[in-house]
């Protein structure tokens, strides 16, 4: 099942993204006693959620001890590079959820692995047969999502991988780690969150399927939500939207 859900601004995305995703974090913990396994995205917007978010977790129904947290990709550079989407994340988390490390799994960094190749090695071991709940996810705008780019050897829709090392990224820094089309494909829901103009062309060829861009064929299991600023929802007909 597909939604799709268009905010006036990025602001009001960010605000309205991080309501829904505590909204529905709270109603898979009341149908199910187990954890709840969230794979978070790295970027501009989706810190902006993760800044809301953590402000609505006082007060909350939420059991941030039943979250366990996992990342769809990784920028391979050391630990305290500021380009590297799990310090960001992490810091902004900590302010307010409990961040327990049996449950926080950030991607293995270059001052600890001898290469990326084994830092995916080391990571799929620790990922095993997890599916997630709920995964967030971006895309570019040659629709390009986690680290996995079109016309380059990341996007492999038959991989029996489930996490790769990205060497020479069209976009830098050029080592990454990326999971794969097909572990993606595993997570029960999938979160695109897209803002701006340039993003608009990308999110339609996504939405309409296009097989040539990685977003275009990685989609939730049981749901995949589009939840988009109006500039990036800019190529949908109205009638497709939910506000």
């Amino acid at each position: 099942m597909d939604t799709v859900a268009r905010y006036a601004t990025s602001s009001d995305l960010a605000l309205g993204v991080a309501e829904r995703l505590m909204r529905r974090l709270e109603e898979l913990q009341i149908a199910s006693d187990g954890p709840v396994h969230l794979c978070l995205t790295g970027g501009n917007i989706a810190n902006r959620i993760y800044e809301s978010f953590t402000e609505m977790i006082a007060g909350s129904g939420l059991d941030p001890d039943r979250i366990v947290l996992w990342w769809g990709d990784e920028r391979f550079v050391p630990t305290e590079d500021p380009d590297r989407h799990a310090g960001r994340t992490l810091s902004i988390l900590a302010r307010t959820f409990a961040l327990a490390p049996g449950q926080t799994h950030p991607m293995p960094a270059a001052d600890g692995v001898a290469d990326n190749d084994a830092a995916a090695a080391t990571y799929a071991k620790e990922l095993g047969d997890t599916a997630f709940d709920i995964c967030l996810m971006g895309i570019g705008k040659d629709g390009h999502t986690a680290s996995l780019f079109p016309n380059h050897p990341s996007f492999d829709i038959a991989t029996t991988h489930t996490v790769i090392g990205v060497s020479d990224s069209p976009k830098p820094p050029a080592e990454r780690i990326s999971l794969t089309v097909p572990a993606f494909n595993r997570s029960r829901e999938v979160w695109y969150l897209v803002s701006g103009a340039n993003k608009a062309n990308a999110v339609a060829r996504a939405h309409s399927g296009d097989p040539s861009i990685p977003s275009g064929v990685i989609r939730g299991a049981e749901r995949t939500l589009w939840l988009l600023d109006r500039e990036a929802a800019a190529k949908f007909p109205y009638h497709e939207c939910s506000f």
